[in-house]
């Protein structure tokens, strides 16, 4: 991965991610193949704070049927990111 922005997919917005929020961890959807070093710079360099730690979830794609028809959504990969005490990252407060 070249550019860092192509790590961050978009931010991921539900109740248990708000609820992270309180404690500095915000949660992203990154490639199946996005490492936690490349998160950790792709933060970092993009929304100016320091990262103190950085978790990874593979989340497999749910089996979805339309009649007869059986589909499969895309597996992804979600990472929940905690920034240091006292730093927040903008972009998530004004959801």
């Amino acid at each position: 991965m070249t550019n860092l922005r192509d790590v961050l997919i978009r931010p991921l917005i539900t109740e248990k991610s708000n609820d992270g929020m309180q404690d500095n961890k915000y949660t992203f959807v990154v490639p199946l193949n996005a490492t936690k070093i490349s998160i950790r710079q792709a933060v970092e360099s993009i929304f100016k704070v320091k990262v103190v730690d950085v978790n990874t979830i593979r989340v497999m794609g749910k089996i979805k049927r339309m009649g007869k028809h059986a589909g499969k959504r895309p597996d992804f990969k979600k990472a929940i990111v905690k920034v240091a005490p006292g730093q927040r990252i903008e972009f998530f407060e004004g959801v």
